[in-house]
């Protein structure tokens, strides 16, 4: 009775046998990039009836769409320059995923100590508080408190005492950034898109001074032919890779971004157990971070982060360093002395890159055209005109990612309207709905039908771990009826099954897939999972009919992504035990 869409190596297929056909049926939209942008994107113009292609060089989610903090916030930093606007959108945006995406988005409790001394001081932090509340409109889990110092202690009894006049609790939400990516991309399939990853766009194809499709490399099956990928107007969402696209596409293109690196330190919950999350201010530079504790993330962990640097023009470069490492450790001794806190205590690290713009890019577009060939749409993301009648966006944030979706495909079909009426590009399409993305993008997690699988289960006598409720909905029942014993790791329960459902469901195309972005397996345990490659890589082998040879070439693959990961234990004075 319960079934999940499926999304997986035979949908792949399909999607790259649509390709092939596109040189005599040309797709609506080609959108390059699978992260969270592009799978928004995608979704969007599929839900207005446009025949959309999507394509990700790397696995979805790969790079900044997997490194978030997890957060889905109203922004209450932008408060400080009064823009308002953006925080009433993006507490909208809070409300409405809490709403539509229970199983992935929930409620989180914030705790924000204040000290003698410090700014700000009480007094503004409650003025913002309350206007954060009011541009809710009060759609929110709670409302904002104001706390004693000793109400502060006796919620968290190790944060330091020193100067501690008191704080302040209140509400955002914690997320699945990386599922909901891909939840967001199974919903596309659904809507009629054609999705594949492991596939990269290697060379624009040019028609009368236009770009019409990409030239693309299937790199999971590593064929040598390139498949002739056509579209009527083809949307970059690369996000820090924009200016790697767009060197492909013009060899005098100039630098839209200048990224910015953020590292997370994740640490077993029961080192740091706050009851919420905890904000932390590093008073030497005014920057926050925070303290996330996720008891959903295997037998659960506390996320430390973010910081913010310059990295390398190039994502692929950039690393957790010591002094990543060093200013997260020194924010958390700070706060919390008492817990004795050492790098040794470190289950992993991740590092993500943030796609912000330049200020070349902010007053010129790709080839030093004028600024209104350049759409600042908010300072989160920037929407423009690239070569050949292309549209390019970069950098958002996943708390808006859906209305973001909403104003790249509008922008898209403006300039689709305007150069068809040049005679420049395809013949605009007729017939288009408006954009609906208001449902959820997952039916399976609706709380009526998960009402109804928890009866099936019943009357079968089927136990399910509560946690898998929580992440699956109704799907935990799929998982329970397809799953063998593995002496399963704590905190990840009917583990065999998980991974049978995430290749059915959610286009697993490499064991690593699966350890890093839809488990936490590699973040959440100080063995990072390594004990159990062996029987998984035997069930992951099995489920896509691969040869059995394969079990150690993904094995090996994992393991070397594993290494990499973790180089940054060797340049820190006292390395984590484990390794």
């Amino acid at each position: 009775m319960f079934k999940t869409e499926e999304f997986s190596f035979r949908t792949r297929e399909a999607s790259l046998n649509r390709f092939r056909q596109s040189t005599q049926e040309p797709f609506d939209l080609l959108v390059i990039g699978g992260g969270i942008t592009g799978a928004g994107t995608a979704r969007d113009a599929a839900s207005r009836g446009l025949k959309v292609a999507l394509v990700e060089s790397r696995d979805f989610a790969w790079g900044t769409s997997s490194r978030s903090s997890k957060l889905i916030h109203g922004g209450l930093r932008y408060l400080q320059n009064m823009e308002l606007q953006l925080v009433f959108e993006a507490l909208s945006e809070r409300s409405h995923l809490l709403k539509v995406v229970p199983h992935l988005v929930k409620p989180l409790e914030f705790y924000m100590p204040v000290f003698k001394g410090e700014k700000p001081g009480m007094t503004l932090l409650s003025i913002g508080l309350w206007l954060y509340d009011v541009l809710s409109l009060f759609r929110t889990p709670g409302f904002h408190r104001r706390l004693s110092k000793n109400k502060m202690l006796s919620k968290i009894p190790f944060l330091k005492k020193d100067h501690l006049k008191g704080g302040f609790q209140y509400y955002d939400a914690s997320m699945w950034d990386d599922i909901m990516t891909i939840e967001t991309l199974r919903d596309s399939k659904r809507l009629g898109a054609s999705i594949a990853n492991y596939a990269e766009a290697v060379s624009p194809i040019w028609e009368n001074e236009r770009i019409v499709g990409f030239q693309v490399k299937d790199l999971w099956s590593n064929a040598n032919d390139l498949i002739s990928l056509k579209a009527k107007k083809v949307v970059v969402c690369a996000g820090p890779w924009t200016d790697q696209v767009g060197l492909k596409m013009n060899e005098k293109w100039r630098n839209w971004l200048n990224p910015s690196k953020g590292v997370h330190l994740i640490f077993d919950l029961k080192k740091i157990p706050v009851p919420g999350a905890m904000v932390l201010t590093n008073p030497d530079d005014g920057r926050i971070a925070f303290v996330i504790p996720r008891p959903d993330m295997g037998a659960g962990v506390a996320i430390v982060g973010t910081t913010d640097g310059p990295t390398p023009l190039d994502p692929e470069k950039a690393i957790v360093e010591k002094e990543d490492v060093h200013y997260l450790m020194s924010l958390l001794q700070k706060y919390f002395p008492d817990l004795n806190l050492q790098p040794s205590d470190i289950l992993s690290a991740y590092v993500g890159v943030r796609p912000l713009m330049g200020d070349h890019a902010a007053t010129t577009g790709s080839e030093g055209q004028s600024s209104k060939a350049l759409q600042k749409v908010s300072r989160e993301h920037y929407i423009g005109d690239g070569p050949g009648g292309t549209i390019i966006v970069a950098g958002g944030k996943y708390t808006t990612h859906r209305t973001m979706a909403k104003e790249i495909v509008d922008v898209t079909l403006d300039a689709w309207k305007r150069d068809a009426a040049k005679g420049l590009d395809a013949p605009y399409p007729t017939n288009l709905s408006d954009s609906q993305t208001e449902a959820g993008i997952n039916p399976m997690a609706r709380f009526d039908t998960v009402a109804e699988a928890l009866k099936e289960a019943e009357a079968k006598g089927i136990k399910i771990h509560p946690n898998l409720w929580d992440h699956y909905g109704a799907g935990a029942l799929e998982i329970a009826q397809n799953t063998v014993d593995l002496n399963d790791p704590e905190g990840f329960p009917q583990l065999a099954g998980q991974l049978k459902y995430a290749i059915q469901s959610s286009m697993v195309m490499h064991l690593e897939d699966f350890y890093l972005r839809r488990v936490s397996l590699f973040a959440a345990r100080a063995d990072h999972g390594l004990p159990w490659v062996k029987p998984l890589a035997e069930i992951f082998v099995k489920e896509l009919g691969l040869p059995p040879n394969v079990v150690e070439v993904e094995s090996q693959r994992l393991q070397k992504e594993i290494s990499l990961r973790s180089e940054w234990y060797s340049k820190i004075e006292t390395p984590p035990s484990n390794f």
